[in-house]
């Protein structure tokens, strides 16, 4: 079995990565569905609802964001993994049915998108580190990108699936369908063979460990800048669902089936930054403030094509450059540090990360209503730029670091440490 897909050999990641195959497809679709909803049944082409609705999802994480980490450092990781997987199904089935019903308004969508943010908050930190215990710690940055190439190929398909779903039935039999695919994730999780997983050491009851979380990241200065870059890129640049709605239906003129395929072409680019990821054995915070400036330049150009197929084209370099930087992000995070610690500082970094989107959406969609949907992307663009270039002199300044780049040797991006670096720093940058 080739690198890329190494940690496919344990039995217990086989499972995980086909069932989340399946929920991550469900998950796409129900994206698609809720805000063609909101913007063409419910509102008439409101970006700042669409906003609204996608930020209500992400609140939860700045509300619960440390306390569900330390849940996940403390509670057995497949029972709360099974409880929220639960959770969230039943949500969309509760929509679906609401939908269906013909009684659905816009406060509903509001109040069921607040409680999948709820849900997914306690998941999120669960989830993202149960995966080390599937594979041992040298496949833990390969399964991890498996993960992203996962949640990846099912936007390829979902947003595709779910625009002729909206078309053939309407969007409530989507969010139906994405409930029953969350059995998929229950069932895997309930067989997996506990004697061959590679169980981490839980954090033990005691005063204040929260607060020893944050004083764990505050001490490592390479996971506050993957933190700092990661959060203002996600406030104004990872918008894709909101910018995309926008562009295909005010800007192009078109309907929910263009609509879903801009979400599929984006996955393109997206699964294969997942899969190059895959390959990465080190994962580093250069990698992630290079792809930075990739995406910066990327979502420059996307917001600037003036036909929907060259808009659908630049969709591609935009997905891989934002999956390459929040792979990255990811696994040099999770690999990096003490496991014990690890859904803590997971927890804070999707706070971050995610709990960011909440200021964003409804900025993103009041700037693409007022001034278009370009000039919404292209803000993005201007912030991912500055925020990467902020990133690098730091860096250069503080970790005492002269970078070469040299086209026709290899490695092409050659850093030096001028003084003896920090463990943590040498390992990471």
């Amino acid at each position: 079995m080739s690198a890329t897909f190494s940690s496919l050999r344990y039995p217990n990641y086989r499972l995980w990565f086909g069932a989340a195959l399946v929920a991550n497809v469900g998950t796409w679709m129900q994206r698609i569905a809720q805000d063609w909803l909101v913007l063409t049944v419910l509102t008439h082409d409101s970006g700042v609802a669409v906003g609204i609705t996608t930020a209500l999802q992400f609140v939860p994480f700045l509300l619960i964001g440390p306390w569900t980490g330390l849940l996940a450092d403390r509670l057995p990781r497949r029972r709360l993994l099974m409880a929220t997987q639960g959770a969230m199904g039943l949500l969309a089935l509760g929509l679906g049915a609401l939908v269906l019903s013909g009684n659905a308004e816009l406060w509903h969508v509001y109040a069921f998108a607040l409680g999948l943010g709820f849900a997914t908050a306690f998941d999120n930190p669960v989830r993202q580190t149960f995966v080390a215990e599937l594979v041992p710690p040298q496949r833990l940055a390969n399964a991890v990108g498996l993960n992203s190439a996962s949640f990846n190929a099912a936007r390829l398909v979902g947003p595709g699936v779910a625009g002729l779903l909206i078309a053939a039935v309407g969007p409530g039999w989507v969010f139906v369908v994405n409930g029953v695919t969350f059995a998929a994730t229950i069932a895997a999780v309930a067989v997996m063979r506990p004697a061959a997983m590679w169980t981490k050491e839980r954090a033990p009851r005691a005063k204040g460990q929260i607060r020893e979380g944050l004083r764990y990241v505050r001490g490592r200065s390479d996971i506050v800048v993957i933190m700092v870059v990661m959060a203002v890129v996600s406030t104004f640049g990872l918008n894709f669902q909101l910018t995309s709605a926008m562009m295909a239906r005010v800007e192009f003129g078109r309907g929910a089936q263009e609509f879903g395929l801009l979400g599929s072409v984006l996955a393109i680019g997206s699964l294969a930054g997942a899969l190059l990821a895959a390959r990465r054995e080190r994962p580093r915070v250069r990698l992630v403030i290079g792809a930075a400036f990739g995406f910066a330049v990327a979502t420059a150009v996307n917001a600037l094509m003036p036909s929907y197929l060259g808009y659908v084209l630049t969709c591609i370099p935009v997905g891989l450059a934002a999956l390459t930087m929040m792979t990255a992000a990811n696994s040099t995070i999770q690999t990096s540090v003490d496991p014990v610690m690890r859904g803590r500082v997971m927890a804070l970094y999707m706070m971050v990360f995610l709990g960011s989107t909440p200021i964003g959406s409804p900025v993103v969609g009041w700037i693409g209503e007022a001034f278009g949907p370009r000039q919404a992307i292209l803000v993005g663009s201007v912030t991912t730029f500055a925020v990467a270039s902020a990133a690098t002199l730091w860096a250069v300044r503080s970790w005492r670091l002269r970078v070469r780049y040299r086209l026709t040797r290899r490695p092409h991006l050659e850093v030096v440490y001028l003084d003896a670096p920090r463990p943590e720093v040498a390992t990471a940058a």
